[in-house]
């Protein structure tokens, strides 16, 4: 139909709606995960996340200089509007103080004011906070620190040069994975399915299960930063 012999769409739920609405018409369809936000539910990694992070990852080093330089404290938002995955890899991976996700309820005295108080009484010089969009609120959280605490803060909103840059190679070989794994699947003629990664295997899904999977944030990981925030 519409001369297509078939069709792979790389995105996220939307998009495997209007993919599973093809295959209703006859157009065979697949789905690829792609999305920074690496909140798609069927898979453990969805294309753009690890691509994300090292942007992230970068600007967190660069802020953490000037933080270091100026004593200062530094509040920096990074995408995640409904999952903290974004916020809290990167901030395992640069030793942020706090990181203030969607997921996890926080308070603001323990989570945020607590760890930079502690930090500042044991002689260090600098901190980061990392939160994500969907929490928000970091010129606001910036300006709180800095009037009960003392300590100069900045806020910084990263904003969509998260969604830019050269692919990594993690990304580019996922994306090369789950590709070829599409086109197998639409040689078949099998259509309706949304390739994903499970325990580091690319599988697939029909698509209406895949909708229906939840994902959670990984309580190791959450751990790990805690432990890392000390």
């Amino acid at each position: 139909i519409f001369g297509i012999d078939g069709l792979v769409v790389i995105g996220g739920d939307g998009s495997f709606r209007g993919a599973q609405d093809l295959c209703r018409l006859g157009v065979p369809a697949v789905g690829i995960p792609g999305t920074i936000d690496n909140d798609i539910t069927c898979t453990e990694y969805a294309i753009g996340f690890d691509t994300a992070l090292e942007t992230v990852k970068d600007a967190i080093d660069k802020l953490r200089d000037t933080a270091t330089s100026h004593e200062r404290c530094s509040v920096i938002e990074v995408m995640g509007r409904h999952a903290g995955h974004i916020a809290l890899h990167a901030g395992i991976a640069t030793g942020a103080e706090a990181i203030i996700i969607p997921e996890m309820p926080y308070d603001f005295n323990k989570d945020v004011l607590k760890p930079i108080i502690e930090g500042r009484q044991r002689g260090k010089h600098h901190n980061i906070v990392i939160v994500a969009e969907g929490v928000g609120g970091a010129v606001e959280m910036a300006e709180k620190i800095e009037s009960i605490t003392g300590v100069e803060t900045r806020a910084t909103i990263l904003g969509h040069i998260q969604r830019g840059g050269s692919p990594s190679v993690t990304d580019r070989v996922v994306a090369s994975q789950m590709g070829v794994h599409a086109v197998k699947l639409l040689q078949k003629g099998i259509g309706n399915r949304v390739v994903a990664m499970q325990r580091n295997i690319i599988v697939d899904f029909d698509i209406e299960e895949a909708l229906q999977m939840k994902k959670e944030v990984s309580p190791e990981l959450l751990e790990t930063a805690k432990i890392i925030s000390i």
